[in-house]
């Protein structure tokens, strides 16, 4: 197994700092890390001037920056001219990636969602048709602006045309170049705990912890993975983050799902522990093991 970080972008020889804790863990556990360029990832076209640097060959498993859908394509058949696969293909990373991907088979530990393709106004009215009337929280494919609740994620009332649209407006203003797919409407849901992020690795869940948001939040000991554990497998996917909060009924939720090669790692999680679950799933001891590699 090859671990592939971002390089720092002013020192391109050494991990950026936010990985460099993880590809230190990796080569301690004998796998090979090698560095790419994620400046050059996003660029269309640059995928190949990115892999420059990376000499080794086998599977690979990416942790680093999020990359839109189209960019991972474009990587992954970089690296694999350079007889690299990435143990999540393209397909699998915008399954996991992009809401709609993954709603279908977790919709009944979701609030309920709509969306649409673009982020013109009469998409975003039907899409609120569709959703009904009532409170909702607004989000693209890939992520929301929940940092920004009152003017580009919470809508008191869909049914309110023209609130509705400020809001969806300023999360376009601030989502701009970034904004992935279309709006994406969910059902407003009241929750009463921090979120937590479990790691599933082969379809099987490996880790337990708080969400990077919240890196000191004790997950409850109420939360059971087994809640997930077939509709996550049910999808296929060998990497993958899930974020649960407590629903103010008692009920655990889930708020997303996440390609786990681009979800953040809390701090308080040990960059050897996640790690290591990589290495025991993608790559167990024995003949044919990664050895230390070079950058």
């Amino acid at each position: 197994m090859i671990l592939l970080v971002p390089a720092d972008s002013l020192r391109p020889h050494r991990p950026d700092d936010h990985f460099a804790a993880e590809a230190q863990a990796a080569r301690a556990l004998g796998i090979d890390v090698a560095l790419v360029d994620h400046d050059r990832i996003t660029r269309p076209g640059g995928a190949e001037e990115a892999v420059r640097r990376v000499h080794a060959e086998g599977i690979a498993v990416y942790r680093g920056w999020m990359v839109r859908s189209e960019r991972y394509a474009e990587f992954a058949d970089a690296l694999r001219r350079r007889n690299i696969v990435l143990r999540t293909t393209p397909d699998q990373y915008r399954r996991a990636h992009e809401l709609p991907g993954w709603y279908a088979e977790l919709s009944d530990l979701t609030p309920r969602s709509v969306w649409t393709t673009g982020t013109a106004r009469a998409e975003f009215d039907r899409a609120r048709q569709r959703l009904g009337a009532g409170p909702a929280v607004l989000r693209d494919y890939t992520k929301s602006m929940k940092h920004y609740w009152n003017d580009a994620a919470f809508m008191p009332e869909t049914g309110d045309d023209a609130a509705a649209w400020r809001v969806a407006s300023r999360f376009r203003e601030l989502r701009g170049v970034d904004l992935t797919g279309g709006f994406v409407l969910r059902a407003y849901e009241p929750f009463i705990s921090a979120e937590i992020r479990t790691w599933w690795i082969g379809g099987s869940c490996h880790l337990i912890g708080p969400h990077p948001d919240s890196p000191e939040e004790t997950p409850s000991p109420g939360f059971e993975a087994a809640i997930a554990q077939q509709p996550i497998r049910d999808l296929g996917l060998p990497f993958v983050t899930a974020d649960f909060a407590l629903r103010a009924d008692g009920t655990w939720r889930l708020i997303e799902l996440g390609d786990g090669q681009v979800s953040d790692r809390p701090r308080t999680i040990p960059p050897e522990t996640l790690v290591g679950a990589l290495r025991d799933e993608f790559a167990p001891a024995g003949p044919g093991s990664a050895a230390p590699g070079n950058e």
